[in-house]
């Protein structure tokens, strides 16, 4: 069977209690996941690996699956009823939190991270993600936007159609249309046709006849 291939998302992160933003680049496999951090300057990451992400999942009683669906809605989406931190940790180490309610309890999940051995790639690689999802997102509404504009054409283009074809079907229906003859009119025609035809009724003609050339007397 196939293994899916991971998620990818990147969130510009805006932090409590007025901190800088910074920017989370996050990973996601079915039972693991990865995060790259960087504020700009500096870098940090986090590989939560498998067995650590079931002990975790284990304390919430949760499923694997279900406890990183719900890390990747947090990490991948600011939900501005959650409070997110990114403090220090001692040895340049960050912790990186969020808070969600369940069932009226309000928890807090965090996560350890360390500092990335190549602070300058790990950011490059996280801002280059992020231009290019936005550079998709903007391809994609312009994209959008032509579209509306198409069918808003073709949909003029078809009314018009339409309103130029009203003319000639009324035309062609009218070179179509017999002559109204009235009732009494017909009556009278027919009435005429059974009259009986007499001498008076036929025009008089005058014959014209040749005449016979007599012959010579001998």
């Amino acid at each position: 069977m196939e293994t899916p291939s991971p998620k990818h998302t990147c969130l510009k992160l805006q932090l409590k209690e007025a901190q800088q933003p910074i920017y989370v680049k996050g990973t996601w496999f079915e039972s693991r996941f990865d995060l790259s951090i960087t504020d700009g300057l500096n870098a940090w990451i986090c590989h939560a690996s498998e067995e650590q992400v079931r002990d975790r999942a284990a304390q919430w009683d949760q499923p694997v699956s279900e406890y990183v669906a719900l890390a990747e809605r947090y990490l991948g989406f600011q939900h501005p009823d959650s409070a997110y931190g990114f403090a220090d940790a001692g040895d340049g180490h960050k912790r990186l939190s969020w808070t969600f309610e369940k069932e009226g309890t309000k928890l807090e999940w965090r996560w350890k991270c360390q500092p990335s051995p190549n602070s300058k790639q790990t950011t490059a690689a996280v801002l280059d993600f992020l231009m290019d999802a936005n550079v998709g997102l903007s391809f994609l509404g312009v994209l959008n936007s032509k579209k509306a504009k198409l069918r808003e054409l073709r949909d003029k283009i078809s009314k018009q159609e339409i309103a130029g074809k009203l003319p000639e079907e009324e035309e062609a229906s009218s070179d179509q249309t017999e002559p109204f003859v009235s009732s009494d009119e017909k009556s009278e025609d027919e009435s005429l046709k059974d009259l009986p035809v007499t001498s008076k009724d036929v025009p008089r003609t005058r014959s014209r006849g040749r005449g016979r050339k007599r012959a010579a007397d001998n």
